[in-house]
């Protein structure tokens, strides 16, 4: 059966408040995947799926009436739409009726790491659709978010975004947003451009200095929807193409440098990242790919 094509867009809630990390939703759909584990379809979801560079949110699922059962969220992954929780339960009952109100709770300490680690930028492969449209598995990389576990993860995704505002002030305003990784396992971020091999070693250290001093004083991180006109003034004047006119882009700013696109989740201000380190810099056939990680 598909499922997702019987359902709604489910409502992605992370939009509106990235730090809410429990809430309640209504089951509307229970079965198994074809991987073996559980499915869970709600119609509304704080679980932020894997896209974008960003892995998804985990975390567990009861039932708010009773506590009947526990189910552990282990991968989140979006299609059409449609937000599918996979996982196993820890406590389960013959019979899971649709229907009933469940209680959603985010792993805080990765989401929090994955929003460090995100990274916005303007390129092609990092948007959602703010009315939740999110590529699924096997859709490729046709909508994507740029910046990179959910503390964690959220720690790298706002990292990433950090690099890119650092850019011009470190004379490489010619590199143009490309590729990213926001994995804690060896996050980087790709540009489009050349950096000459003989600047390469104090490039990386000037954009880690830079990166370090704008945390150190502050800036808060805002996001919202806006209409296009207001969105583009927002961004520095201009939309990517793939943003249809007339939609209301979610934009995300750090202080007061221009905004981008984003369907991700970040920090409150940047001074969350503590530290950034850029380990490594290397420019091959026209693509510069900077390699960073956080320290908290």
């Amino acid at each position: 059966m598909d499922h997702h094509q019987q359902l709604a867009p489910t409502t992605l809630l992370y939009h509106d408040n990235m730090f809410n990390l429990q809430s309640t939703a209504t089951l509307l759909s229970s079965f198994h995947g074809d991987d073996g584990r559980h499915v869970f379809i709600l119609d509304s979801t704080i679980f932020h799926p894997q896209g974008g560079g960003q892995p998804s949110d985990t975390g567990f699922i009861t039932d708010v009436s009773s506590s009947q059962f526990k189910f552990l969220v282990q991968d989140v992954r979006s299609r059409n739409g449609v937000v599918y929780h996979y996982g196993v339960f820890e406590k389960s009952v013959e019979d899971l009726v649709t229907g009933v109100q469940v209680l959603l709770s985010v792993d805080e300490s990765k989401r929090k790491l994955h929003s460090r680690l995100h990274r916005h930028s303007l390129g092609r492969a990092e948007w959602h659709d703010p009315r939740g449209r999110f590529p699924g598995p096997d859709e490729g990389s046709l909508l994507l978010v740029f910046l990179s576990q959910p503390c964690l993860v959220v720690s790298l995704h706002s990292a990433g975004h950090l690099l890119d505002v650092c850019l011009p002030k470190v004379g490489l305003s010619h590199l143009k947003p490309g590729k990213a990784y926001h994995f804690p396992d060896g996050p980087w971020v790709e540009y489009e451009g050349k950096v000459p091999q003989a600047e390469l070693q104090s490039k990386m250290q000037e954009l880690e200095l830079e990166a370090n001093n704008l945390i150190s004083r502050g800036m808060t991180v805002s996001v919202a929807v806006y209409p296009y006109e207001e969105a583009s003034m927002l961004c520095g004047g201009d939309l990517p193409d793939y943003i249809p006119k007339g939609s209301t882009p979610r934009i995300v700013k750090l202080g007061d440098f221009p905004g981008c696109p984003c369907g991700g989740t970040h920090v409150s201000n940047i001074s969350d990242l503590v530290n950034v380190k850029v380990t490594q810099m290397r420019t091959k056939k026209g693509v510069t790919k900077v390699y960073y990680t956080i320290e908290s």
